[in-house]
């Protein structure tokens, strides 16, 4: 592992270790990931390989158990998914985005570190026992379907991938999972449903969720399986679905197993389900409960005192635009001094029917959509616009800075929480 910087005055730093060193093994085993470091740079006493110049040297280290060296690394090699599920959102890009779009990650680091969903075809029984002697909990399962042979359908793997026994292995060794479902009409929902949810409830309490979330489908679909969209009248079977599955299918101690995603609720515009349906699940970056959230922090926000007459514009996707329109746009302009107008964007890209989540806007159809408009003084979307790493770029490599030059005011972009909100609004 190479390392990139090391902290001032750090056990690293007295060490002498330095930028392009290599940590090659701890107390004699190789060091594969950040993830394997910090488990073997744990204990309070260890024996540090380190390539230098060139050179071999070893290191006897003792200090305070779980000490930090004040090492940073670069960033570690993805898996890539050995799927290729029929409603893969990757085979649905448009042509000629940057390359990252079109990898598919099925890292169980990755699940690890920052609760991305991936599947386990893609981990063998060494990954398995590594995650469970590592103690590598929460985890975040896409589990789709238990029935085999329809797994083989959607998944295009080719071959029984054990899910169950993987399930039952993880979950016996006290490995927290979270599942998730994409469903899809005429594929996955129905009877196969129902057994999904039945196979997986099996493992509560150590299987802590499942959540239901509708397939995503693209205008860009061109030589992949059919699958039918979700209409309002499948988004209102499935709620109703869903109730019935929601009793039926709970933890020992009565708290809830089975969540759906908010689309369902924004889709057939219902609003979504208070804070307690979700029992403190914190399932927010899959989309459950995110709505709740969003609304929970405005509902009992500081209102700022805006000194001058203040006129800005917030856009966002569709999806939420109901919400935006008669609930949270109310809200601001109810605040002395501000003036908000409020711009739906339709997601020309992927396609304005098929598309209608905030996090797929691109920078090209905001500024098409805003360019010729009087939107104030500067204008604010949300941060999920841009990409995590960075926070710079939209999904068509636009920054914010070329935004802004387009529209010609001031683009900005904020979290949920009202405090960072008002410090973007006050930003120069």
């Amino acid at each position: 592992m190479k390392i990139i910087s090391v902290q001032e005055h750090s056990l690293g730093a007295e060490l002498g270790l330095k930028p392009g060193d290599k940590i090659e093994a701890i107390d004699g085993s190789r060091v594969k990931d950040i993830i394997d470091y910090r488990f073997k740079v744990a204990d309070e006493n260890i024996r540090l390989k380190v390539r230098q110049n060139g050179e071999w040297v070893e290191y006897d280290l003792e200090k305070d158990e779980d000490d930090d060296l004040g090492l940073e690394f670069e960033d570690m090699r993805i898996r890539k998914c050995a799927n290729d599920c029929i409603f893969c959102f990757v085979d649905q890009n448009p042509p000629n985005m940057r390359e990252a779009l079109y990898f598919r990650d099925g890292d169980f680091r990755m699940s690890f570190l920052h609760g991305h969903y991936i599947t386990l075809t893609n981990m063998g029984w060494k990954e398995l026992k590594r995650i469970v002697e590592q103690r590598l909990s929460p985890l975040y399962i896409s589990v789709h379907v238990t029935n085999p042979d329809k797994r083989l359908d959607m998944f295009l793997y080719g071959k029984d991938d054990f899910l169950l026994k993987k399930f039952e292995y993880l979950t016996e060794n006290e490995i927290e999972l979270h599942s998730q479902v994409v469903l899809c009409p005429t594929w996955n929902d129905g009877s196969f449903l129902e057994k999904t949810i039945e196979d997986i409830h099996r493992f509560t309490p150590m299987a802590r969720s499942m959540s239901i979330v509708p397939v995503g489908l693209t205008m860009h679909r061109k030589g992949l399986p059919y699958i039918p969209s979700v209409t309002k009248e499948y988004a209102e079977k499935t709620i109703s679905l869903y109730e019935d599955y929601d009793k039926r299918f709970r933890h020992p101690d009565g708290s809830r197993f089975v969540v759906l995603s908010d689309e369902w609720y924004l889709t057939v515009g219902k609003d979504v389900p208070k804070s307690h349906h979700y029992d403190n699940l914190e399932l927010e970056e899959n989309g459950v409960g995110q709505v709740r959230n969003f609304k929970e922090l405005w509902n009992n926000f500081d209102e700022p005192k805006i000194e001058k007459e203040t006129r800005i514009t917030i856009g966002s996707g569709i999806l939420i635009s109901e919400t935006f329109q008669n609930w949270f746009i109310p809200k601001l302009n109810a605040i002395p001094n501000l003036t908000v107008n409020y711009v739906p964007i339709k997601n020309e890209l992927f396609g304005k029917n098929e598309v209608t989540v905030t996090g797929l806007l691109t920078g090209g159809d905001i500024i098409n959509q805003l360019k010729g408009k009087d939107l104030g003084e500067k204008v604010i979307f949300s941060e999920r616009i841009v990409n995590e790493t960075s926070g710079e770029k939209t999904l068509d490599d636009l920054t914010l800075k070329d935004i802004s030059n387009a529209i010609g005011v001031p683009f900005y972009v904020s979290p949920d929480e009202p405090e960072e909100f008002f410090k973007v609004l006050a930003a120069d």
